[in-house]
């Protein structure tokens, strides 16, 4: 197999591009810029530039190209890079492979769990109604992007990876969390009783794999472990790990003041996502549970 991906720089990417050369499985990496490999092709979204030439022979395409939605507040600016950078770089990926001779047999175009919005309690699945909020618009209108493409009408698989709070210390929401938990000034945030949906990054790496390698499996699939925790559990669990107290809350309105809308539908806000799809389809994770997957990731 011989696959296309974007993104391949970020944490996701990085983790998923050595997960398949362990698969002896050849990568190709879409770079903006410079290339500095055989396998490497360049593209820039912004511009429309990308050549479909080199991209001959591609049986499958994973695309994680999107601005960083947790860097920064969301200024007006920012909500458009975010908004921009997502719908750019699928319409010109897909557009461009669709027209191939021959056209990858899958696509997995990467989306997230903000697409439900804040749910509460409320038990979420792939048929679940799309929420309310700016991720929850980004969500549906990139996953649009990649459902009504020409490359979808050709008939290519389209996968819809619905990604839950990944868990990495290399980077994303754990990485951020580490600094004041380690010094023992970590806390809830809010009232805690939010849910986190969440998966270790080992896991979304070979969640990716499972699901190129598994041809009955399409449409939307979250890409979160089987077991959410509230986030007064994974507050508790994080700190037991660490051996650190956790007695120093974040207070709504002071995530609020310091993020602004970001902490209201990233921080604050409650999904309670099922698994159940990705299970159907075969996949055995090895983190289910928030503790054993904190500890690994930690090493602790």
């Amino acid at each position: 197999m011989k696959v296309a991906i974007t993104g391949s720089t970020g944490l996701v990417g990085h983790a998923l591009v050595e997960t398949l050369k362990r698969h002896q499985i050849q990568v190709v990496r879409l770079v903006r810029g410079e290339t500095h490999s055989a396998d490497d092709v360049s593209w820039d979204p912004a511009s429309g530039k990308l050549d479909a030439a080199k991209l001959k022979g591609i049986d499958a395409v994973v695309n994680l190209a999107g601005d960083n939605i947790a860097s920064g507040r969301w200024t007006l600016e920012k909500k458009q890079r975010i908004f921009n950078s997502r719908l750019q770089a699928t319409k010109l990926l897909m557009e461009t492979l669709a027209q191939l001779e021959q056209p990858p047999a899958t696509v997995i175009s990467a989306s997230a769990i903000g697409y439900y919005g804040c749910r509460g309690d409320e038990r979420l699945t792939e048929s679940s109604a799309n929420g309310d909020g700016f991720l929850a618009m980004v969500c549906r209108e990139w996953e649009q992007a990649a459902l009504h493409s020409p490359l979808a009408q050709a008939g290519s698989r389209v996968i819809l990876s619905r990604f839950g709070i990944i868990l990495s210390p290399q980077g994303g929401a754990l990485a951020k969390m580490l600094p004041p938990f380690q010094m023992g000034a970590g806390g809830i945030l809010g009232n805690g009783k939010q849910y986190m949906s969440w998966i270790a990054l080992p896991d979304v790496a070979s969640v990716l794999h499972h699901l190129l390698v598994t041809p009955g499996v399409a449409g939307a699939v979250n890409v979160v472990a089987p077991n959410p925790v509230r986030n007064s559990e994974f507050t508790r669990a994080l700190g037991e790990v660490l051996g650190r107290p956790t007695l120093f809350p974040v207070p709504a309105f002071g995530a609020k003041l310091l993020f602004g809308q970001m902490a209201d539908e990233l921080l604050l806000a409650s999904t309670n996502v099922s698994a159940e799809k990705l299970l159907a389809s075969g996949y055995e994770f090895r983190f289910a549970s928030i503790q054993p997957a904190l500890q690994h990731l930690l090493r602790a």
